[in-house]
């Protein structure tokens, strides 16, 4: 069971660490040869120079990703790229939801999308993707400075997949029916006797939920998913549909939408009575998955991609246009400063594999439920 702790100016401290990656350079590092000779032994890509991959980038000139980002997060990000890298000629096209994901992955496997260089191994079909991936080590080069990305944004295990962005799952309510004094706490506070029978809706896609067993194993998450079943709740299918049930006060209190779903509608609250809080352990997840494919004919151009998104401006960019979707990792970013100090319940590389089959249990839990 893993609980994480972020508190104020060690996390900083400690990010600030992590982001320069372990405060290494390319020149200054004793063992970046040994590491490319490890990386390449496995069949790995390894850089020892930013200049020279900067280079080899320039030289290829073009870029091409397929990712999910909204269009205007897409536009910002590559102007702000194309202003700092003017020789590449760089395209983005956005891809959103499982049957896009689906239709890409079959579209590779049958040796088809080559026009891409970067691509969403979404979850769902993560796995799929793996062995359709360009084995480049950023997390070798990350951690010895030739990439400026903090490492734990990067798959540990496949070394080769980068997490732009973390989920938040917070607690949405309506400041008009839920007063302060029953703003929950703790997650255990959804059990109390106001709000069942209808007045609490909950997700049938519980990633909320399953995002707990990090912190709380499986069982106790088990446990509290049949409580919350007895609590007699509006069963709802997306974060996006179900705000504005809350927001006009049709259902008092949502368990755990995504934070940044939350915050987008708030800005479109004109009563302003759409509200979050922040529940320990927060669940956070990994999102916006991006990495370069096998058949990538730029994928210098596409390592400077994914270490412009990695990056503080990238960063802000994302935070403004899509909105409070950044990284944790990323020092300052919306994310970070808002679990600074929390207990967290994180679904890191060595669990998110799992994720899928906690959900199933979970729902299992709940007795299959259908959105109402």
């Amino acid at each position: 069971m893993k609980v994480h702790f972020f508190k104020g100016l060690f996390a900083g401290f400690l990010l600030a660490i992590l982001a320069a990656g372990e405060a290494y350079t390319a020149a200054e590092s004793p063992n970046l040869l040994k590491a490319k000779q490890e990386a390449e032994a496995k069949g790995y890509l390894f850089i020892t120079s930013h200049d020279e991959l900067v280079a080899m980038a320039k030289k290829e000139g073009t870029l091409r990703a397929v990712v999910s980002m909204d269009p205007s997060n897409i536009r910002a990000n590559t102007a702000a790229f194309k202003k700092k890298y003017p020789f590449i000629d760089i395209h983005v096209q956005e891809t959103r939801g499982r049957e896009a994901a689906q239709r890409l992955m079959l579209d590779i496997k049958s040796g088809g999308a080559k026009e891409w260089d970067l691509v969403n191994p979404a979850l769902g079909f993560y796995l799929e993707y793996i062995p359709y991936l360009k084995k480049v080590d950023i997390l070798g080069m990350a951690n010895h400075g030739v990439l400026q990305i903090p490492p734990p944004m990067i798959d540990t295990k496949y070394r080769n997949v980068l997490a732009i962005e973390n989920n938040l799952q917070v607690p949405a309510y309506n400041a008009n029916l839920v007063p302060p004094n029953l703003v929950p706490k703790t997650w255990e506070d959804f059990l109390k006797p106001e709000f069942k029978g209808r007045k609490l809706a909950v997700d049938v896609q519980p990633s909320e939920v399953a995002a707990l067993v990090p912190a709380w194993g499986l069982e106790k998450t088990l446990d509290f998913a049949r409580k919350i079943a007895g609590q007699q709740p509006v069963w709802v299918r997306g974060s996006a549909k179900t705000m504005p049930y809350i927001a006009s006060g049709e259902i008092p209190i949502f368990l755990g939408p995504n934070f940044s779903s939350v915050t987008r509608y708030m800005a479109k609250d004109p009563a302003a009575m759409l509200r979050y809080a922040l529940v320990e352990p927060v669940p956070v997840r990994f999102s916006n998955f991006q990495s370069i494919l096998a058949t990538s004919q730029h994928p210098h151009a596409a390592l400077l991609w994914l270490e412009w998104m990695a990056g503080p401006e990238a960063q802000k960019i994302t935070d403004e246009t899509e909105p409070d979707t950044s990284s944790m990792y990323v020092i300052d970013s919306v994310v970070e400063r808002k679990v600074r100090g929390k207990k967290l319940s994180v679904v890191g590389w060595d669990e998110q594999h799992n994720l899928d089959t906690w959900e199933q249990e979970v729902v299992k839990a709940y007795g299959f439920p259908r959105a109402q």
